[in-house]
C-alpha cells in the first residue's frame, strides 16, 4: 500500500499558485516567478507531479518569433482536488503564536 506523504512547502506553494487560476496554462518560468521557487527544484516538482497524473502538460509556441516552444502546466481535476483539500487543511490549521519573542 502506497503512504502518503504531507506534500512539501514547494508542493503546497506550487498548488497554491495554480490553484489561483485553475483554468490558465502556465509555463515554468512564469510559475518560478509567482513561487519564488528556484528552477532546480521547480521541474522536478513539475514532473513528479504531472507522472502522479496531478498536472497537465503541452508544448506551445513562444510568443516572440524564433523562440522555442514553452512547455505550459495546469491542474487536471485530480490535481485540483488536491490543490483545494491542501489549501482548507492550510486554512484549518492555525499558525502557532510567537509569544514572548518581541519582548
Amino acid at each position: 500500500m502506497p503512504r502518503s506523504r504531507k506534500p512539501s512547502p514547494q508542493t503546497r506553494s506550487l498548488l497554491t499558485a495554480l490553484l489561483s487560476d485553475s483554468m490558465a496554462w502556465r509555463h515554468g518560468y512564469e510559475i518560478s516567478k509567482l513561487t519564488g521557487i528556484r528552477s532546480g527544484t521547480l521541474y522536478p516538482l513539475l514532473m513528479r507531479l504531472h507522472d502522479q497524473g496531478l498536472l497537465a502538460s503541452e508544448w506551445a509556441a513562444h510568443d516572440a518569433g524564433g523562440r522555442p516552444p514553452r512547455h505550459l502546466y495546469r491542474l487536471t481535476a485530480s490535481g485540483l482536488a488536491l490543490a483545494r483539500s491542501n489549501l482548507a487543511a492550510n486554512a484549518a490549521s492555525p499558525v502557532p503564536a510567537l509569544v514572548g519573542v518581541l519582548t
